[in-house]
């Protein structure tokens, strides 16, 4: 049976098709998230990223280190994880080749980055305040995750030509809101992903998710033996 037979996928699985490659990226395919943080002079900034991933109430996301996210989470130590549906693809793409921080960085200045300073108004996105942190949320978004900065991590420090340009910083979630039309009927803790439709990322392309294409063994575990 070929993959394709019951997807949209056009690849097939053939023995001894491989190739070895060298993808100047390996983005694969992450939910994006908009980070909304404080400016200095108490504005607010609004990135689009996708190298994030969750563990439990935990979570871990990757940026450039000389980024004005990066930068406002360090020194105020707190943010939000917005997570934009696929209804929200346009708004997001119009926060594309903007940073907050002024001068551009010369990176970012090569790839046709531009100085904004209300990215929210720029993409058409409401703020709205969060409980137990400054950053606001983006009113649009299904999810809001408030978050505190719980450490932080260089990346690639054992490559010269990298070191000290990327970070990791994990963050740990203290408030979920969740718009109600995505959770499950009855049940306030629990989002049913029948109705969840995230805005992908694959390969700096936007997607969103199909329906389920097998039954899962771990969905029949209880979510709360999780928390």
């Amino acid at each position: 049976m070929t993959i394709g037979e019951n997807t949209s996928f056009v690849y097939t699985k053939r023995k001894g098709m491989h190739i070895t490659s060298e993808p100047a990226i390996l983005y694969f395919g992450t939910p994006v998230v908009l980070v909304s943080t404080v400016n200095e002079d108490g504005s607010y900034n609004l990135a689009p990223i996708s190298s994030v991933f969750w563990l439990g109430w935990r979570c871990v996301i990757g940026m450039g280190a000389v980024s004005k996210t990066v930068e406002n989470l360090l020194r105020t130590k707190h943010c939000v994880l917005n997570l934009p549906s696929v209804h929200e693809a346009a708004q997001v793409n119009a926060l594309a080749l903007t940073t907050g921080s002024d001068p551009v960085p010369e990176g970012k200045k090569l790839k046709g980055y531009q100085t904004v300073r209300n990215k929210f108004e720029r993409a058409g996105f409401t703020p709205e305040a969060s409980l137990h942190v400054a950053s606001p949320r983006v009113q649009e978004c299904p999810v809001h995750l408030e978050a505190e900065v719980a450490t932080v991590h260089g990346l690639a420090e054992d490559d010269p030509a990298k070191a000290g340009r990327i970070v990791t910083i994990e963050l740990r979630i203290v408030k979920v809101h969740v718009d109600h039309t995505i959770l499950a009927d009855g049940e306030p803790n629990r989002i049913d992903p029948d109705k969840w439709r995230p805005l992908m990322m694959s390969f700096q392309k936007f997607y969103g998710l199909g329906k389920q294409v097998h039954a899962s063994t771990l969905a029949e575990i209880p979510e709360h033996l999780y928390r």
